[in-house]
């Protein structure tokens, strides 16, 4: 009985060392990625959360100040107008960024000459540097020699002052992020539409199916998963614009100040006060924290 209590023991002891030998090796492995994510992930983070708490300017010593930060911050009068305008920027970038892309894919995958022309046409923007894409349009919105208006002059209807009118800003604004950010979605639509089974479409052409209905029943309930997931995706995106209205309209305009750009108005220019942004940027991570957990929450019960 001993001897077998014994051999049992060894066993487990054997057994035992294995798997810690095989756990340290998957570790080692694992060192690498552990350390790039704690150092420009999790450190950056963690030292934000302590920098939203303190009075800083990297210049002078920081103090702790408590939650005065985020009292600041509410009694900005340029809080909640940076948040609506936040608001209504993804609002009118989701009208644009998410159908558009969708649109694009179906109309791309549907052609028998030129498809891969129109996905390379489609990437480019997506190739050029952010800045290079605002520029462009810069030039482009210029009230001025501006193209556009050079277009509305040539056909006779009235000029725009673009980007300088409150009532044009912001869809201005929208249509620089959304030509230069859907050909990734584009293609991700495109890959998710040619991995569906042709029996399907096979099947309800044989039923007398439209392609009205063939699109409603088949293409769109086969595309759900890439389009929720992109849907997410592209929210917490534009819910962080910066470079559009930061390059466009300044970061003293109030019909296109950001929450991002109220963020850089604290830390470089107004304010310049670390402590003031760290905190707006926190209260921009539990607003998107929150969001994203209740969607994924939603999306799930559904599935």
């Amino acid at each position: 009985m001993a001897v077998a209590t014994a051999g049992r023991r060894t066993a487990f002891r054997s057994r035992l060392g294995r798997k810690i030998q095989d756990n340290l090796m998957a570790y080692a492995f694992m060192a690498g990625g552990i350390a790039c994510f704690a150092l420009f992930s999790w450190y950056p983070l963690v030292r934000g959360v302590i920098l939203s708490f303190q009075q800083i300017n990297f210049v002078t010593d920081p103090y702790w100040v408590g939650a005065e930060n985020f009292t600041a911050i509410f009694d900005d009068p340029l809080f909640f107008t940076a948040w609506k305008n936040t608001l209504v920027f993804t609002g009118l970038a989701l009208i644009f960024g998410f159908f558009v892309p969708l649109a694009l894919s179906i109309l791309i995958n549907e052609m028998r000459h030129l498809k891969g022309f129109f996905r390379v046409a489609v990437y480019l923007p997506v190739m050029l540097p952010p800045i290079v894409g605002v520029l462009l349009f810069r030039y482009f919105y210029d009230p001025g020699f501006g193209l556009f208006n050079t277009i509305l002059r040539g056909v006779g209807l009235p000029e725009s002052q673009w980007t300088q009118s409150s009532s044009t800003a912001m869809i201005s604004l929208v249509l620089v992020s959304t030509w230069a950010n859907l050909g990734g979605a584009t293609l991700m639509y495109l890959a998710a539409l040619q991995s569906i089974p042709g029996d399907l479409y096979e099947a309800a052409e044989l039923d007398g199916a439209s392609a009205w209905r063939r699109l409603r029943h088949v293409t769109l309930p086969q595309l759900r998963f890439i389009m929720l997931v992109l849907l997410l995706l592209q929210i917490i995106a534009t819910m962080q614009v910066f470079i559009e209205p930061y390059q466009l309209t300044g970061t003293s305009n109030p019909d296109t100040v950001t929450v991002m750009v109220l963020i850089y108005r604290y830390a470089f220019t107004v304010n310049q006060d670390f402590g003031m942004a760290a905190a707006m940027s926190v209260l921009l991570f539990v607003v998107l924290a929150i969001f994203s957990a209740i969607y994924l929450r939603v999306t799930r019960d559904r599935d």
